[in-house]
């Protein structure tokens, strides 16, 4: 038997796979029918969500505004929510 490389280091951090890796990677489906099962159940669930949720909605945008909304980063359509509340919330604007 041929001592491998450990997959992970002692800080659970994968190193980079070789093709020397792959050769004795194992499908799923020949694993043995308890190992299956053993492995199914350690799969983590979602809760019930508790807020409330979002609505998904499809809205039209140039594409400078969309770049520079993604480049400030992750979490930016969050931050665009907040934004477009406080200028709902915010002092009543006179309409033209």
């Amino acid at each position: 038997m041929v001592n491998r490389r450990p997959v992970t280091d002692d800080d659970g951090e994968v190193r980079e796979l070789t093709a020397e890796d792959f050769k004795h990677f194992v499908p799923f489906s020949a694993l043995p029918h308890d190992e299956q099962e053993k492995l199914r159940s350690l799969k983590r669930h979602r809760g019930q969500q508790k807020a409330p949720t979002k609505e998904l909605i499809s809205i039209r945008l140039s594409q400078d505004v969309v770049s520079k909304l993604r480049a400030s980063g992750r979490g930016w359509q969050a931050r665009v929510d907040e934004h477009l509340r406080e200028w709902l919330n915010g002092p009543k604007r006179k309409r033209a």
